[in-house]
């Protein structure tokens, strides 16, 4: 199973779980109390406060799916997936920001989890992920996803390959269970 070292993860007391579009505020906010390290990681070098407010808006905007650590109303880790159109595979691009005193605590490993689980859901076959060359964590991370690194124009660039979702049974409704005893009737 891909990302099996981040299932015994630190137990932290928040939820991950699907941002809602009311929560454009905290999706926001939590972006713009990213330390300057974490934000230059998370967007690729050094970003404007307005900048910043502006992506949040737009992933909302845009159809991005962003799922988000969620704990006592505030967001305080995020991943995003934007839709890559232009692809001829479907194909997304990932986003990951967790705010400095929760890194290194495995929850950028269950974002990640929970995002290609919801990439697989929406039909995705790959996935790409990039950052500079010197944000380890992150290599590292993709890397336990099964993400093939290289070096492109100065910044590293992932490939994630999905295996697809699971097809629905049969007909709707109908579990091993049903199946079974639909072939004895």
């Amino acid at each position: 199973m891909q990302g099996t070292a981040h299932a015994a993860a630190v137990p932290l007391p928040g939820r991950i779980r699907l941002l809602r579009h009311s929560e454009l505020p905290q999706f926001r906010d939590h972006l713009l109390r990213l330390d300057a390290d974490s934000r230059r990681d998370r967007f690729n070098g050094p970003t404007s406060d307005s900048f910043v407010a502006s992506y949040a808006e737009r992933c909302f905007n845009d159809g991005t799916i962003v799922i988000g650590y969620v704990d006592d109303g505030q967001v305080l880790g995020a991943a995003e997936l934007h839709e890559r159109p232009e692809d001829a595979e479907p194909t997304g691009e990932i986003a990951f920001s967790v705010e400095r005193h929760l890194q290194r605590r495995g929850l950028g490993g269950l974002l990640f989890a929970r995002l290609v689980e919801s990439a697989r859901a929406f039909g995705y076959e790959r996935l790409l992920v990039t950052t500079h060359p010197r944000n380890e964590p992150m290599k590292r991370l993709a890397r336990s996803f099964n993400a093939r690194l290289r070096f492109d124009q100065g910044e590293t660039v992932g490939l994630i390959e999905l295996e697809p979702a699971p097809p629905l049974p049969a007909r709707p409704g109908a579990g091993a269970l049903a199946l079974a005893v639909a072939a004895v009737v």
